[in-house]
């Protein structure tokens, strides 16, 4: 009986080790994990603030311009000054310009001890890659100021050439401080393994692995920790947790200890880096021994219980009443359980069928909205509309009257030349009518392969009167092969006019106006511009351009735009808006190509 206690006492410590190891294994892996995806999230925004602005600055023109005439001295005094405010705004460590031969030609801290202007830079990686036309990476030890930082590059082109690189250094010590002082150490190596950002000093410019021959020759030739002598850790690989996790140990410098730690690891594809996250395995102990005190102790009171139950058999008969009890409890929970998810079910079909309703009567509502913008763009044209329509009435009536004149005289040939004319006014009269009743018809937004070209002739002929009387030219540029796109062609006519209607507004005041109508194949997709000569948009309005309710007009809604654009992409496509290189604005339409494209001639 003794063994069998013993035996029994032993298996269930055996059974609580691992369990309690192995659960506090899970919940550390899983913190861990989550602690992991915090630090590198924190490290990517870091260099997310950053990494748009070598690009910004390389757009500037006095920095263009210094690169093309880089002998002249004032405009390198200014560029010093203008680096330097952006360096103090942006809280960057430094920012300068380097020519394509790698020379730093302005930098920010030209008025510091060990400035950046004359150096030459050109065996940084960034350099290179930067001069690839790419947006250049990099971390390494500054050559000329000795601190650790993250190098952003940038190539300035100028007429499809690169005239040099815009270099943006960050400093990330503030954020290697902040993680300092809590219970995890984390590290960061470099595609070598070398350790350059860590929460341990001790740890840094140190591998987690020997380095080859080859990864100290790569070292040594970018110069990227400045002749620091890079000496692996002391670190045994112990057992694997996970894919992403496993134990190691860390001796001391001296030998006389180890730390034990579950390390983790999360890579930065961009950078080129892998962050750790180390965990000590000293909680796993405590867990474990709190765990075996705790098994222990409940052991003991259950041996003691069994003892005394095993001489009074009436409390097993009353165990088994309880038990009972407990089960019949669980059914009715168990019952009212299922009651309230089938009421809740019940719930969750009315709302289902309650946003169904919402969404059909905002689809409706959309549609209402599309159709009334319309009809009031037909009514903002319905003066030239009428002239157009007044002049064939007043010639109609003029050749009625000499058609009675010509009776009268028995003229009948020249009444029959009158009547053909009247038929003619008739029939330019009908194509009138046909095509604005095309254009207010109401559709259902339902796609299907459209002709572009075909779209662009009825827009023009629904403006043809505006257009005439504005002295409005409409430039194409078409291709041989007319492309067919997925759309509701009533829809993308509505959205033409509206844009085309706009341009000509926005040329009011311009002596030669003109619209030009581009396309282009890019993919999968067909690129419509459609451009002006007019004053362009100003740039505090291209974010909230197709913004509702808003418009530079007196007497605009502001919804023109904003429905047009919700038009291109219920029809799957795209619609920006920019100022063009050439002239005015340049509003772009893209939409998805039909399968099949035909000729112009219909083959």
């Amino acid at each position: 009986m003794v063994l069998l206690v013993v035996f029994a006492y032993a298996l269930l410590l055996w059974q609580v080790t691992d369990l309690v190891r192995h659960r506090v294994q899970q919940e550390m892996l899983a913190s861990g994990e989550r602690q992991l995806n915090i630090y590198v999230n924190n490290l990517q925004a870091q260099l997310e603030k950053y990494e748009f602005l070598p690009e910004l600055l390389s757009t500037n023109a006095p920095l263009v311009e210094l690169l093309k005439r880089p002998g002249d001295k004032q405009r390198i005094e200014t560029l010093n000054r203008y680096l330097e405010t952006i360096n103090t705004i942006t809280n960057a460590s430094d920012t300068y310009l380097m020519d394509n031969e790698g020379l730093t030609i302005a930098a920010s801290n030209w008025q510091s001890e060990k400035p950046f202007v004359g150096r030459n830079f050109s065996y940084r990686p960034y350099f290179k890659q930067a001069m690839q036309g790419q947006l250049g990476r990099y971390y390494a030890l500054g050559s000329t100021s000795g601190r650790r930082g993250y190098y952003f590059a940038y190539p300035v082109r100028h007429e499809g050439g690169i005239l040099g690189t815009v270099v943006i250094k960050i400093d990330l010590t503030i954020l290697e401080q902040q993680w300092q002082g809590r219970d995890t150490e984390v590290i960061v190596t470099d595609p070598e393994g070398v350790i350059f950002i860590t929460t341990r000093p001790g740890w840094r410019y140190r591998s987690l692995s020997p380095l080859s021959l080859e990864e100290r020759q790569r070292i040594r030739e970018s110069r990227r920790y400045s002749g620091a002598s890079v000496e692996p850790l002391d670190v045994t690989y112990r057992e694997q947790f996970s894919e992403s996790a496993q134990r190691i140990d860390i001796s001391g410098q001296k030998r006389r200890s180890s730390e034990s730690y579950m390390i983790l690891a999360q890579s930065m594809p961009e950078a080129g880096w892998l962050v750790h996250l180390l965990k000590p395995m000293k909680e796993i102990k405590q867990e474990v021994l709190h765990a075996i005190g705790a098994s222990s102790f409940a052991f003991t009171v259950l041996l003691l219980i069994g003892l005394v139950m095993s001489q009074r058999y009436r409390r097993n008969l009353e165990r088994a009443h309880y038990e009972a009890e407990v089960n019949q409890s669980l059914r009715e929970a168990r019952d009212r359980l299922e009651q309230r998810v089938q009421e809740r079910t019940v719930d969750l079909h009315q709302e289902i069928e309650e946003r169904r309703r919402t969404q059909e009567a905002l689809q409706e509502t959309r549609d209402e909205l599309i159709q009334a913008a319309k009809l009031a763009m037909l009514g903002q044209m319905s003066a030239s509309i009428s002239h157009e329509v007044n002049q064939p009435l007043a010639a109609i009536r003029t050749y009625t009257d000499n058609a009675r004149l010509l009776l009268e005289q028995e003229r009948c040939a020249d009444v029959s030349w009158n009547l053909e004319q009247i038929s003619e006014l008739i029939e330019t009269m009908t194509q009138i009518s046909s095509q604005l009743k095309l254009f207010a018809r109401k559709t259902d937004g339902s796609r299907r392969p459209v002709s572009m070209h075909n779209v662009i002739e009825s827009s023009k002929r629904i403006l043809h009167p505006q257009l005439r009387k504005s002295s409005t030219e409409i430039e194409f540029k078409l291709a041989k092969v007319d492309p067919l796109v997925m759309a509701d062609p009533v829809r993308l006519e509505q959205v033409l006019v509206n844009l085309i209607a706009n341009a000509m507004n926005a040329m009011e005041d311009q002596q030669n106006r003109w619209v030009s109508i581009e396309m282009a194949r890019q993919g999968e997709d067909l690129k419509i511009d459609i451009l002006d000569n007019g004053p362009g948009i100003p740039a505090d309005h291209l974010e909230r351009i197709f913004d509702p309710f808003f418009t530079t007009k007196e007497s605009g809604l502001g919804l023109g735009l904003s429905i047009s654009h919700h038009i291109i992409e219920s029809m799957g496509g795209t619609l920006s808006a920019q100022n063009s290189q050439k002239a005015g604005a340049m509003f772009t339409l893209r939409l998805p190509l039909a399968e099949h494209v035909v000729d112009s001639d219909g083959t």
